[in-house]
């Protein structure tokens, strides 16, 4: 008996690997060998070799389980990401065995990493069709097939098409809550209404309890809702915490503090928008601005002032999270500042890690996220108000001010005219130029009532996706409110967009879901903003802005005040003239706009709880 130890991959001989690859050309090698070995070959990571073995044993042997083998060997390929040679396996099990979905769902994987989603697509609706006859009995072959459908389909912006698999894989499996997740969100960015629609067996309570955290920031206005939503995304897709810190055990932290901003967003997106001058104006004699990022490289000159406005860049893209965390704390950082939360790209187990000993969140999640490590959250009294606290897993770090720095250097183009844009030079001109997934029924329904109320009224709305375009016209149609009267902006380049801000005459915020970035534009550009403030962080922010920008007096508590007070200012021009003179006069000068204040206010609390640390 051989009682030598089993050799680490490390070690394996090349005559080791040429006698399996020899035995496999020798077509008297078994498939349950074959499948052993390559499998064995593959956990000593040995992959190279693995599909050699595989590779072999198909040129030379003649068996009926060949198109096993292709599959397995295009899988190999795969995972090597050798995509290309994976495809040409797939396609070589199904010419040895044409009925074989699940060689065909992975090719459809192999197409899409290709960058030929239409092909991808293709394979997978092939698979649908081919399973259509055995639903039960293929039931996770076809619900893998619809799935892929719905995703790729979503990302390619044809929403409509992407919900009709959805509810198809919802029909044959009611319990898929992260398909759940993207039925509703992509209801919400159709608008349509309402967002909760049965289907199938799914109940209530699995309707809302899959609904991810982002959607449910427009769905309710609950804080206890949405602590349910953070904490359930944590529980299920954040992994548990290290016992021990990673900071713990570096060496003392001494000379300036080191901040360090963490993010997947720091580049064309609102969070890339708001942040370039706060990390330009950091007083560098007292501090450190480090940036740990997975941002994509868009190539436009605000990515390039962003990594410019930084003393350290330490890209993360390709880096897993337990080695991130490892390199932040390795750069001594003091405080790390979240700026993405647990929305979309978001890598919250690096957080978990707890590389730093101060850890704050702040513009990315305007919410509670739930996350273990997270410490604090940036606000101001109004955004986060006492009863709002026992709902926020983060303690309040407050500013004097509003909590929303911004940018002062960002570029407007030369203002448009109002027949530029379709827009009747007589009318009076409500604007709402947030993403549509943000608007809900009973909001867009007190928009029709005003127009309603308004003679010669326009709702100037943005155009996202013709699915949302279609049901607010629908839903105008319902109020009596002519089509025309709905007019709908194209996305344009930010300079553009900021242009054509001052064509309107009031904005209209969005509820539960406030505008962020979009308000500050607006406010920028001199154009006033009608809210209402609700009971969670997100439903409060453009309410922080205009007490802020020194107008309180357009924040309201209640859609019928808000309704109420929309009329009104619809049918007094003058008013809305005072608040647009005011707004030119002072708003730029306001607390709002105080960028370097606000940073030194930040900056305060960043030391205060950083050298409490130290001590």
């Amino acid at each position: 008996m051989d009682h030598r130890p089993a050799t680490p991959a490390s070690s394996a001989t090349p005559a080791e690997v040429e006698r399996e690859i020899a035995h496999a050309r020798s077509g008297g090698m078994q498939l349950n060998e074959l499948l052993d070995r390559a499998q064995s070959l593959a956990q000593r990571g040995l992959a190279e070799a693995s599909a050699q073995l595989y590779e072999n044993w198909i040129a030379h042997t003649e068996s009926p389980w060949r198109h096993v083998a292709c599959f397995n060997w295009g899988t190999v390929l795969g995972l090597m990401n050798r995509h290309a040679e994976a495809e040409q396996a797939y396609r070589r099990a199904l010419t040895f065995h044409a009925d074989f979905p699940q060689a065909r769902l992975n090719l459809g994987h192999q197409l899409e990493h290709l960058s030929r989603p239409e092909e991808a697509l293709a394979e997978w609706r092939t698979v649908v069709e081919v399973t259509e006859s055995n639903p039960q009995g293929l039931r996770e072959i076809r619900l893998h097939a619809l799935n892929n459908l719905a995703r790729l389909l979503e990302m390619q912006r044809r929403f409509a098409e992407s919900e009709a698999c959805l509810v198809k894989s919802l029909e044959l499996k009611a319990d898929q809550s992260d398909v759940l997740q993207h039925y509703v969100h992509i209801r919400q960015k159709q608008c349509e209404w309402p967002v909760y629609q049965a289907v199938g067996e799914v109940t209530p309570n699995q309707m809302m309890v899959g609904t991810s955290p982002l959607a449910t920031l427009g769905l309710s206005d609950d804080p206890a809702v949405q602590l349910m939503a953070a904490q359930r995304f944590v529980h299920t897709r954040v992994p548990k915490p290290p016992a021990v810190p990673v900071h713990a055990g570096r060496p003392p932290r001494t000379g300036r503090i080191k901040i360090g901003y963490l993010s997947g967003d720091l580049c064309m997106h609102a969070v890339g928008l708001l942040t370039a001058e706060l990390l330009e104006l950091h007083d560098r004699s007292r501090f450190e601005v480090h940036g740990f990022c997975w941002s994509r490289e868009d190539g436009t000159p605000l990515r390039a002032r962003l990594r410019r406005a930084m003393d350290v860049f330490v890209p993360l893209a390709g880096v897993d999270d337990a080695t991130a965390a490892q390199l932040i704390a390795q750069h001594g950082i003091d405080v790390l500042v979240d700026l993405q939360g647990i929305t979309n790209g978001a890598r919250p187990a690096i957080l978990g890690h707890r590389p730093a000993p101060v850890q704050v969140s702040y513009l990315g999640l305007p919410a509670t996220s739930g996350l273990p490590g997270v410490d604090w959250i940036l606000a101001d009294r109004f955004v986060m108000p006492p009863e709002l606290l026992p709902y926020m897993t983060e303690k309040p770090l407050y500013v004097p001010h509003c909590y929303q720095v911004s940018d002062r250097q960002r570029e407007s183009g030369a203002v448009p005219t109002r027949a530029q844009y379709g827009l009747p030079e007589d009318a009076f001109v409500f604007c709402s130029f947030n993403n549509n997934h943000k608007f809900t029924e009973p909001v867009f329904a007190s928009w029709m009532r005003m127009l309603q109320q308004v003679p010669r009224s326009v709702l100037w709305l943005l155009a996202d996706n013709e699915w949302s375009q279609e049901n607010m016209l629908r839903q105008a149609d319902a109020f009596g409110i002519a089509r025309e009267r709905l007019i709908f902006a194209p996305r344009v380049m930010p300079a553009d967009y900021l242009a054509r801000f001052p064509l309107a005459d009031l904005f209209l915020d969005t509820f539960p879901y406030n505008a962020g970035t979009t308000a500050s534009d607006a406010l920028w550009m001199g154009l006033p903003i009608l809210t209402c403030a609700g009971r969670t962080y997100i439903a409060r922010m453009a309410g922080s802005l205009l007490t802020a920008v020194g107008l309180p007096d357009l924040i309201t508590g209640s859609i019928d005040d808000y309704e109420r007070l929309g009329v009104q200012l619809g049918n007094n021009p003058a008013r809305i003239a005072s608040y647009k003179r005011y707004l030119a006069e002072h708003g730029r000068q306001s607390k709002l706009f105080d960028v370097p204040g606000l940073v030194r206010d930040i900056e305060t609390e960043f030391e205060r709880l950083a050298l409490q640390h130290r001590r």
